[in-house]
Order: C-alpha cells, then sequence, then structure tokens
C-alpha cells in the first residue's frame, strides 16, 4: 500500500504563489474589500499610493426576480429628494421636440420618440445673484445627467435651481461672486485684495466665481466662455475642467494681478481653450459622477427615456440603407456609409484636421519645422 507524503515547497515557490494570489486580489471585483496585507502587497507592485486612494464604484444591484432586475445597476443616491420639484420654476415638456421632428413634423433627429412625461427644469447657469444662498435639497432632472440643487437666497427668499457639485448636500450655503468682491470679504482682508487669502475665503465647492479669482490648478465645471453669457461647458454629470495658467503680473509688494483678456483652461477631451477672464466656473465636479457606469437591464428602460431602437443598416432593404441587401451577411464590399451615403468610418470627414488646441506647440517644435523647411530648399 503506497503512503503519500507531504513535501513542503521550495522558497522561490512558495514565494511565486504568494505573489501570484496578490495579483488576483489586484485584478478582483469592484465591491471587493481588501486588507492592508493586501494594499501593502499592492503598493509595491502597481505603484499605488495607498489603500485610501482604491475607491471602488458603488453600484446598486438587484435580486433577479425578472430578467430586466439581472442586469440592472444603479449608481447609490440616496441624498435625492423623494418628491416632486419646485413646480414654479419647471414647465411641462410637449410638442413635437420629443419625437426628434422640427416645427415642419419631419423628423431631423433619428431614434427618439415616446419616453415618460416629463417638465423641464429652469435652471440657472449664469448666478449673477450675489451674496449666501441655501441648498434646500438636491433633486433628480430628468432632462440631464447631472443632479441639481434647489437654492433659496438669504435676501429676498427667491428660490433656483443650479447644476449640484459633487459632494453638494442639503443645508450647504453656497455663494456667487460674479459681481465682485463683496465689502466684507474685503474688509476682512484688511482692505488689500491677498490672492492667496482670496482663494480660501472663495474657491470653495459649489461657489461661482469669475475665471481670473481661481486658482490655478483648479478642477471647475459650468464653465463658461463670454464675460456676460452664462456656463456652456462641463454641465454633464462627472465633468469638469482645469485651470491651466492665468496672464499674471507681479507687483512690488508681491501680489499677482490679471493682466491678460482670457485664462486657459483644459476640458476633458484635452482640448485646451482660451475662455474670458469674466465668464463664470463653480468650484468643483459636476455631481453623479457614476453615471457612466449604469447598466439599464432592459429595453423597455431604454424607451422610457424618449430612445427608440437602433437598426443596423446591414440588416435593411437595399433601397433602405447603402449596405442593406444581399443574400447574406454582407455589405456589398462597400464602405462604412450612413444612410445617406456618407462616410461614417476611417477618419474620413469625421476627426478634425489634426490635433487642433490639445497641445500647445513649443519653441523646439517650431525651430524643427523651420530647419526642415530650410533643408528641402
Amino acid at each position: 500500500m503506497l503512503r503519500l507524503q507531504f513535501r513542503p515547497l521550495a522558497a522561490g515557490v512558495s514565494a511565486f504563489c504568494q505573489s501570484s494570489l496578490r495579483l488576483a486580489a489586484l485584478r478582483g471585483y469592484a465591491t471587493q474589500v481588501r486588507s492592508n496585507h493586501d494594499s501593502d502587497a499592492s503598493t509595491a507592485l502597481s505603484g499605488a499610493s495607498s489603500q485610501a486612494d482604491y475607491e471602488p464604484v458603488k453600484m446598486r444591484t438587484y435580486k433577479p426576480r425578472t430578467p430586466g432586475l439581472r442586469h440592472l445597476k444603479r449608481p447609490i443616491n440616496d441624498h435625492l429628494w423623494k418628491g416632486r420639484p419646485y413646480l414654479p420654476l419647471t414647465f411641462p415638456k410637449k410638442g413635437h421636440g420629443k419625437g426628434g421632428r422640427n416645427n415642419q413634423g419631419v423628423i431631423t433627429v433619428r431614434h427618439h420618440g415616446g419616453g415618460h412625461k416629463r417638465r423641464i427644469r429652469t435652471v440657472d447657469f449664469e448666478r449673477w445673484a450675489p451674496g449666501p444662498h441655501l441648498v434646500e435639497r438636491i433633486e433628480y432632472d430628468p432632462g440631464r445627467s447631472a443632479h441639481i440643487a434647489l437654492l433659496t437666497r438669504k435676501a429676498n427668499g427667491k428660490k433656483t435651481y443650479i447644476v449640484a457639485a459633487e459632494g453638494m448636500r442639503a443645508g450647504d450655503v453656497v455663494h456667487s461672486y460674479r459681481q465682485g468682491i463683496p465689502k466684507d470679504l474685503l474688509d476682512s482682508m484688511g482692505g488689500v485684495i491677498d490672492p492667496g487669502v482670496l482663494a480660501s475665503k472663495t474657491a470653495w465647492r459649489g461657489n461661482c466665481l469669475p475665471m481670473h479669482m481661481i486658482p490655478v490648478g483648479t478642477n471647475v465645471f459650468n464653465v463658461g466662455s463670454q464675460a456676460k453669457g452664462g456656463a456652456v461647458f462641463c454641465r454633464s454629470a462627472g465633468t469638469y475642467a482645469t485651470v491651466i495658467s492665468k496672464e499674471e503680473e507681479t507687483r512690488e509688494d508681491g501680489s499677482k494681478v490679471v493682466t491678460g483678456r482670457f485664462v486657459v483652461v483644459r476640458l476633458q477631451s484635452g482640448e485646451i481653450r482660451r475662455v474670458s477672464k469674466d465668464a463664470c466656473a463653480t468650484i468643483g465636479v459636476a455631481s453623479n459622477v457614476m453615471h457612466h457606469y449604469r447598466q439599464l437591464g432592459k429595453a423597455g428602460r431604454k424607451r422610457w427615456l424618449n430612445i427608440r431602437p437602433t437598426v443596423r443598416g446591414l440588416a435593411m432593404n437595399a433601397f433602405e440603407h447603402p449596405h442593406g441587401g444581399g443574400r447574406g451577411k454582407s455589405k456589398g464590399n462597400r464602405i462604412p456609409t450612413s444612410p445617406w451615403g456618407t462616410p461614417s468610418k476611417g477618419g474620413f470627414k469625421t476627426r478634425r484636421k489634426g490635433n487642433i488646441n490639445k497641445w500647445v506647440v513649443t519653441p523646439r517644435v517650431r525651430n524643427m519645422g523651420k530647419r526642415r523647411d530650410k533643408k528641402t530648399a
């Protein structure tokens, strides 16, 4: 009768197994909770700074009682208001605009139609009203991916809607400094504007500031473009821009003054834009940052959102689409095109001509171009 004996693994093999187990812990699911020992190993392997930097994606899942709930995933937003919106700031959405039609009834945007009844929330993207505003509640808005906040101005009790910043909750107080620095704030600084002290008192989450008052490197959303206009950039869920540079001049007393007309910001697409120094921007990141992780779970939920099905051109008849027709799964050796014959892939007529506004051209790159021209000449 054979008797099996247990032999311990070599030190090198055991170390390899331990390292592989730690790597497997790194590849775990989003809801996995790691211990401090594993976090130290992952820090050494991946170069992460600490366990605090690892934040799992927090989504609400459901037991598959029905097929539609099996794949349903939603962001956890238990802080949202459960009641109706503030009706004086809303109006019903009716007419051809829901179905993608123009004023003549012609479909101009495909795959729109149906959907649940909606009321349009009038959101303040300019925020000219100065003074403190109390955040009454955070609400869901069916017309946008980010959440909105209902504000009450303490001076006169007037209510307005704004796009909420991530982390904003009921009871917060936000300000707007588009009309200038208040007298009490200026007096608290001794009558002299100190950029550092001013930023520490004004650059708080949810506050609206002109671009020249925002420190370099700050994340902002609801970014405006013109001095007297409202916000036009970074208004959807989880978006933000970063202030890159300002044309400043240092005085003899050490204070800095913005001398240029523009402030340079970097959008999330990588594009670098110049906006007016008096344009508005809100400190922070737009709310509902987990919006892009959601899964609708069923086709009917897509229809509730006013989105109709999209049929592939390959599945159509020949008179309906350039890819249609044929005896099998073939588009007739034709380049991918839209229903109207324009190319839709490969970059032809779809990609911008060069990386415009994405990187700042350095003097070295300019000189290289000049040298190339001299050689060809």
